[in-house]
């Protein structure tokens, strides 16, 4: 193997690393918000990305980003809490092709219930993935961020 080869050898171990790490995180937090609240991941991560805006709207694309979903799914599910009466879509005055989604009081309510759910899950399997000697560097490395940075990016659920 030669020194590029090895470099693609130790990012590829760095990627299976995260990828572990995010499907233990993730299935935490599923299992912990479906059981308290009847929320996903994505839809507290939509409900949360929407919380942390000035104003509490995005615009679709914004919301597709912040959730890391298509266009397409980002629809599916805006129309799936809409219909729950967690959001609610509003038109752009300045676009009227611009639609605006925004966190309903019904919603905002249900992401101050899960909050704490979704925080104490998150910690719990962040210590239990410290005890696995291969993520330990990686829970360590996410102790270490910056409190702003880690609170202006979206949910670990949908990120990590």
């Amino acid at each position: 193997m030669g020194i590029g080869d090895d470099a693609v050898e130790i990012r590829s171990q760095g990627w299976r690393t995260l990828a572990a790490l995010h499907g233990i995180l993730d299935a935490a937090l599923e299992r912990a918000l479906q059981a308290g609240h009847g929320l996903s991941v994505v839809e507290y991560t939509v409900l949360d990305a929407l919380s942390r805006q000035d104003g509490w709207h995005m615009r679709m694309q914004q919301l597709a980003r912040a959730a890391a979903l298509s266009s397409s799914a980002t629809t599916r599910l805006v129309n799936r809490l809409e219909d729950r009466g967690l959001l609610t879509r509003i038109l752009c005055q300045d676009d009227r092709r611009g639609i605006y989604t925004e966190l309903t009081p019904q919603g905002e309510q249900l992401l101050r219930q899960a909050r704490p759910t979704h925080d104490a899950a998150l910690e719990e399997a962040l210590d239990e993935a410290c005890q696995v000697e291969e993520l330990a560097p990686l829970v360590a490395a996410l102790h270490e961020l910056p409190v702003e940075a880690s609170a202006s990016t979206a949910t670990v659920g949908a990120t990590a």
